[in-house]
């Protein structure tokens, strides 16, 4: 069963009979304990706070049954990481017959708009007080006003809190014109050829960021934490 805050993505999957419905990743309406396993990809990265995106990880530790495992996939500040650039920056000199399609990583594709404010409601297990400070080895700059940097697409990021274009597909240029390249005046030939270009907010992790927090809960314990194509991930056990 999956679910999706967008209506549209969960239309698509009704059409091709798999079970999905609309939810808030904060509250998801399925009985405590009653799921084997569950998978979070590229979801928590949206979350503004360091509470939210703990809140998440909280609520996925509720739907486990005890025994149960959960996946969690996000995107990584490291994007080269072992002298090795992830599958993200490697697709920047892609190919020029593919129309340019944002973050097109398993992991990294963006799914679903940032979550209005909630709480989860039923929550299966306590925390401890989470520090928002940012990782001493990360080389994240800290945003110096209210105004979130724009990242450039296909390259290393350069702050953990950042915007990311989105290009809406809609006309036929071509990959090399590149994505920074639509910011084109309203009402423009070109800009009604390319489609609107929406920003979308991403929190990037550090290496250990996500684990940490993971760690902060009692009521599950981290059974794998790895680093995989520009993603943090973890697997997770309900105690």
């Amino acid at each position: 069963v999956g679910c999706d805050r967008s209506k549209n993505l969960v239309d698509i999957c009704g059409e091709k009979n798999f079970q999905a419905f609309v939810c808030d990743a904060l509250s998801v309406p399925i009985r405590s304990g009653s799921c084997d396993a569950c998978i979070s990809i590229a979801v928590i990265h949206h979350f503004s706070t360091a509470e939210r995106r703990l809140a998440t990880i909280r609520e996925l530790a509720r739907l486990l049954r005890p025994g149960g495992t959960a996946l969690i996939y996000v995107w990584a500040m490291e994007q080269e990481y072992k002298n090795q650039k992830s599958k993200y920056l490697k697709e920047k000199n892609g190919s020029k017959d593919k129309e340019e399609e944002i973050d097109t990583g398993t992991a990294q594709r963006p799914l679903s708009d940032p979550m209005p404010d909630s709480s989860s409601q039923d929550s299966a297990c306590s925390d401890q007080p989470l520090n928002d400070s940012r990782d001493e080895g990360c080389d994240a700059k800290p945003v110096a006003d209210s105004r979130l940097p724009v990242h450039t697409n296909r390259t290393s990021f350069h702050s953990q809190d950042l915007l990311v274009p989105w290009h809406l597909k809609g006309g036929t240029k071509k990959k090399e014109e590149g994505v920074d390249t639509v910011l084109l005046p309203a009402g423009s030939k070109e800009s009604q050829e390319l489609g609107p270009v929406f920003h979308r907010y991403y929190h990037v992790f550090c290496e250990g960021e996500l684990e940490a927090a993971c760690r902060t809960l009692d009521c599950v314990r981290v059974q794998k934490s790895y680093y995989d194509q520009g993603n943090w991930c973890v697997v997770l056990e309900k105690l």
